[in-house]
C-alpha cells in the first residue's frame, strides 16, 4: 500500500477550510465608493425572486408592426436562451399572441443596490436590430451612410450564435482573444460572396440599429458560415461583443412598454432561516457521524465542509471559468440532494472500515480495503446523479450548450425548451455529484490515510472496532 505522509492531513484540511472561508466572504478591495472583487464569495450570489425580488418588463414589437405567432415564439426563444446563457436561472416568460406582447419576469443581479428596472433591463441584452453592412462609411453623425446604408449582409436573423474564445496558439497577443460566428443556412450564401469580393481590401462593419459596434477586416473568403473576429481583444472585450451580436438576433426589433419591481415571496429573512438550519442541518451530521464512526467521521464531517463549500464556489462565481447562476428553491434543493449523496458516500466507507476492522484486519489494510469496496457502490449512486444532471441540462438549457448538443437526437421531437429554474437543479446536480468525488473519495481518503500514521490514532477502537 502506498503510503501518505503525516503532513497531507494538514494541508487538505486546511485548504478546506481556506476554501469555506473565502467562498463564504470572497476577496474584494474597496476604493471611495467602488469595490472590486477579485474572487466572489457568498454575497455576490444571484438570488431568485423568491428571495429577493425582481423586475417585471413588457416587450412589443415597434409600432405598426404586426407580428406573426410564428414571429413572437422566435423573439421568446430568443429571450429565453439569452436569459439562461447568462445564468439568469429563475424567470418567467410569458407570450400574448393577441396584443403581441412578451412578459418577463427576472431576479435582480448580484449586488444591487439602487434597485433601477431600467438598468436591470439592459442586462437582457440591446434589443435593437443587428446588422451586417459592407464598408464603415459614416456622416458627420456617425451614422451610415453611402454603400454601408445601401449595402446590407446579414442581419440579426441570419446569425445562429456568436461566442467569446481563447487561442493559445495565436501568432501574437493580440489575437489570442476574439468572437466566434456560426451563421444560419439563411445568410451563408451572401456573407460568402460579399467576405470573397472583399477579401483582402475591405470590411464588414456590425450595427446595432444605427450603432457600429466592430468593423473588422476581411482578410479571407468565409464560405462555410463559420468565421471569427479578432485583433486587440480583451476577453471582456470579446464576450461583450459576442453578448451583443446574440442579442441583435431578434426578428424584429423589441421596445421596453411598461416595467415595474417584484416583491419578494419570501425575502432575504427566508434566505437567513434556511443558512441558520443547514448550519444546524450540518452540525447535528457531524456530531452523529462522529459518534458513530469515531475517527473516520470526524474526516467525513471535514470532506462534508469541503463539499459544502465547492458547492457555494459554484453558484456564486468563485471561479472564473465559472458565472454566478441564480440561486432559488430548485437551485437550492439540488444541493442538499448532492450533499446527501455525500453524506451517504462517507458514511458507506466509514461502515465498509469498520467491517473490516471487526473482520481482523489492520488499520492501514481496512482503510484501503474500505475504500475499494465502498467506491463501486459510491460510483454508481453518483453516475446516477451526474446522468439525470446531464439530461435536465441538456432538455431545459441553451440549445447551442454542450448538453443539449449531444443530447439533440433524444429531445428533437419535443423542440427546444429552456427552462431555467429546472437548469439550475440539473447544475447545482452536477456540480455536487463531482464534489462527491473531489471531496467524498479522494479527499477524505487522503486526509484519513495521513492521520491514521500518528501513533495515538492507531488504535482499532478509533475506526469502528471494539474497546
Amino acid at each position: 500500500m502506498k503510503r501518505v505522509g503525516k503532513p497531507v492531513f494538514f494541508i487538505v484540511s486546511i485548504l478546506i477550510v481556506a476554501l469555506m472561508v473565502v467562498s463564504i466572504t470572497g476577496i474584494s478591495t474597496t476604493y471611495g465608493d467602488k469595490t472590486t472583487a477579485y474572487i466572489k464569495g457568498g454575497n455576490d450570489i444571484r438570488w431568485g425572486i423568491d428571495i429577493r425580488g425582481g423586475v417585471d418588463v413588457t416587450f412589443t414589437p415597434p409600432d405598426g408592426v404586426d407580428a406573426t405567432e410564428a414571429q413572437m415564439d422566435a423573439a421568446e426563444s430568443v429571450i429565453t436562451t439569452r436569459l439562461v446563457s447568462l445564468h439568469i436561472t429563475d424567470y418567467e416568460v410569458y407570450t400574448d399572441y393577441d396584443k403581441d406582447r412578451i412578459i418577463v419576469r427576472f431576479p435582480w443581479k448580484e449586488g444591487e443596490s439602487d434597485f433601477n428596472p431600467e438598468a436591470a433591463i439592459k442586462e437582457l441584452g440591446e434589443t435593437a436590430l443587428l446588422t451586417f453592412r459592407e464598408g464603415r462609411e459614416v456622416d458627420e453623425l456617425g451614422l451610415p451612410t453611402g454603400v454601408t446604408a445601401e449595402n446590407i449582409i446579414l442581419e440579426g436573423k441570419d446569425v445562429k450564435s456568436a461566442s467569446a474564445y481563447y487561442n493559445a496558439q495565436a501568432a501574437s497577443e493580440s489575437d489570442r482573444y476574439g468572437v466566434s460566428l456560426e451563421l444560419n443556412d439563411s445568410g451563408k450564401a451572401a456573407f460568402a460572396e460579399a467576405t470573397t469580393r472583399l477579401a483582402g481590401n475591405g470590411c464588414i462593419s456590425i450595427w446595432m440599429d444605427d450603432i457600429m459596434i466592430s468593423y473588422p477586416n476581411v482578410n479571407v473568403p468565409i464560405t462555410d458560415g463559420q468565421a471569427s473576429i479578432s485583433g486587440n481583444f480583451t476577453a471582456e472585450e470579446a464576450q461583450s461583443l459576442a453578448n451583443r451580436i446574440n442579442s441583435g438576433a431578434l426578428p424584429f426589433k423589441l421596445q421596453t412598454e411598461n416595467y415595474s419591481t417584484i416583491n419578494p415571496t419570501m425575502g432575504m429573512g427566508a434566505r437567513d432561516v434556511m443558512v441558520q438550519a443547514g448550519v444546524i442541518a450540518y452540525i447535528a451530521i457531524a456530531i452523529y457521524i462522529i459518534a458513530f464512526f469515531r475517527l473516520p467521521g470526524f474526516i467525513a464531517a471535514i470532506a462534508l465542509l469541503g463539499q459544502i463549500a465547492g458547492s457555494i464556489a459554484a453558484v456564486s462565481g468563485f471561479f472564473s471559468f465559472v458565472p454566478s447562476f441564480t440561486l432559488t428553491l430548485p437551485g437550492i434543493a439540488g444541493i442538499i440532494l448532492s450533499i446527501g449523496m455525500g453524506v451517504d458516500a462517507n458514511v458507506i466507507t466509514a461502515a465498509r472500515i469498520r467491517e473490516e476492522i471487526r473482520a481482523g484486519k489492520s488499520i492501514d489494510g481496512a482503510i484501503t480495503l474500505g475504500y475499494q469496496r465502498a467506491f463501486t457502490a459510491i460510483l454508481d449512486g453518483n453516475l446516477t446523479l451526474i446522468i439525470v444532471a446531464i439530461i435536465l441540462m441538456g432538455a431545459f438549457g441553451p440549445p447551442d450548450s454542450l448538453f443539449a448538443k449531444l443530447l439533440t437526437p433524444l429531445f428533437f421531437m419535443f423542440g427546444p425548451s429552456t427552462a431555467g429554474s429546472i437548469y439550475s437543479f440539473g447544475y447545482t446536480l452536477l456540480v455536487g455529484a463531482v464534489l462527491n468525488f473531489i471531496f467524498g473519495v479522494t479527499a477524505s481518503r487522503l486526509m484519513l490515510k495521513s492521520i491514521s500514521r500518528f501513533k495515538p490514532l492507531r488504535k482499532p477502537y478509533l475506526y469502528g472496532g471494539d474497546k
